[in-house]
């Protein structure tokens, strides 16, 4: 019989993102309860999420408080606060340095709440244009690539570091390594992420071959996200597919405006200011 943690694990990380509702409202214990979140933020629910995790990355845990403070960190920069998260990655790298426990498959241990911190703060250096000090915490947080998930999101931060450096032939095989990191594990949502990620990897490239294979990665991932509900991934989804499809890009734009009006009531106050004023938010 499954556990209450088991299928919140499988949401968040596994092939099933869409549990019933009644699922992360259940959650129980401190390690359910970061899970739940997970799962909600995915899905666009970030006040319900901050709810959870707040408590949590002031405990008493330091695995548990490292891994909450990454997690809201980067609901921070979904909403285009990336300065805002700097302090939240800055705290789960100090809570990280004092965790212990054991290795565990999908990196929620030691080595994979140092990378978390690490490569969120790459991310939050890239969204600020400091690729020198982006490329450095990717490096740093490479020597901590233990799980798949950690893998899979050294990918992500790789590639598009590459991307606002205007290399996407080098973004290309981190993006792809990411991709066939998912599929292998099977998390849907991850694969779903790395579709996008690589899709503006080979868009970028201004060749018609991959543009033509971004277009059919991204329209997959665009459906995926209703599929699953992941509110979080629908908006920039939907913008990738204007952009690649220039036939339906009013129709695209106008699902992405819809999807951010619907986003933005269930995001904490603190997130709703940074998405309006984030220029990385197209409100």
């Amino acid at each position: 019989m499954l556990t209450r943690e088991s299928v919140l694990r499988r949401a968040a990380f596994g092939d099933a993102p869409d549990i019933d509702d009644r699922e992360p409202a259940a959650a129980a214990n401190p390690p359910e309860r970061w899970l739940a979140a997970v799962v909600l933020g995915a899905r666009g629910g970030y006040a319900a999420a901050m709810t959870l995790l707040e408590p949590l990355r002031r405990g008493r845990d330091p695995l548990l408080a490292a891994l909450a403070a990454a997690t809201l960190a980067s609901h921070r920069r979904q909403l285009g606060g990336h300065a805002a998260a700097v302090p939240l990655d800055g705290a789960a790298l100090r809570h990280a340095a004092l965790a212990a426990g054991p290795a565990d498959e999908d990196g929620l241990d030691p080595a994979g709440a140092l990378a978390d911190a690490l490569l969120g703060l790459a991310a939050d250096n890239l969204g600020r244009g400091r690729l020198t000090a982006a490329r450095r915490l990717i490096a740093a947080a490479s020597a901590h690539a233990t799980s798949w998930r950690t893998r899979v999101r050294l990918g992500w931060v790789s590639a598009e570091v590459s991307l606002a450096a205007a290399d996407a032939a080098a973004a290309v095989p981190h993006a792809e390594r990411a991709w066939a990191v998912a599929r292998e594990r099977g998390a849907a949502r991850h694969e779903i992420k790395s579709a996008l990620v690589l899709g503006a990897a080979l868009a970028a490239t201004g060749e018609p071959a991959p543009r033509e294979r971004a277009r059919d990665l991204v329209e997959g991932a665009l459906e995926a996200t209703g599929k699953y509900r992941l509110g979080s991934l629908a908006w920039p989804a939907g913008l990738l597919a204007a952009e690649l499809d220039p036939e339906r890009a009013d129709w695209n734009r106008s699902r992405v405006t819809r999807e951010l009006y619907a986003l933005l009531p269930a995001s904490d106050p603190e997130g709703r200011r940074l998405a309006i004023s984030s220029p990385w938010v197209p409100i």
